[in-house]
């Protein structure tokens, strides 16, 4: 009795491993591209809350956003007020959120006088850039989101 032996043949094989690698080549990109933008949606949300809770601080203080020392808007303000003026007793946050673009949660405070400008802080361990004064926050991030809108107009 003679054995018989079924297998995929070399050329086989290769046509099958041809085929997977021109549906990855097609596939990957399009993961990738959702992963950007679920960053994207992630950070606008979370501008979105954090926008809320400064609102919400201020209507509960007399219109004094926080980040100044004791609600004194004659002192300079800092981004460790800030960080305690909305996370105490997780009244208005639970924690300041990370800003999924650069994985930063920590906050630079812009006095008064100064701009929040496009990119001004990029290299810096911040993910934030607040101004008590206007209540404006900001990512830390410079460039364009996929769709072609610059961050810093989130």
């Amino acid at each position: 009795m003679e054995k018989t032996c079924s297998a995929f043949s070399l050329v086989e094989l290769m046509i099958v491993v041809a085929i997977l690698g021109i549906l990855a080549a097609l596939v990957i990109p399009e993961i990738q591209g959702q992963s950007q933008r679920a960053k994207e949606a992630a950070a606008k949300e979370n501008l979105r809350i954090f926008r809320e809770a400064i609102e919400r601080y201020a209507l509960d203080h007399n219109g004094i956003p926080p980040g100044y020392p004791n609600n004194d808007v004659t002192k300079t303000p800092a981004g460790l007020y800030v960080l305690s003026q909305l996370t105490i007793l997780n009244k208005y946050l639970p924690k300041i959120p990370k800003n999924p673009l650069n994985g930063y949660s920590a906050i630079y405070v812009v006095g008064e006088g100064a701009t929040i400008t496009d990119g001004m802080m990029v290299g810096s361990a911040h993910g934030w850039i607040y101004q008590p004064f206007t209540k404006s926050i900001k990512l830390n991030i410079s460039g364009i989101d996929s769709e072609g809108k610059p961050y810093f107009d989130y």
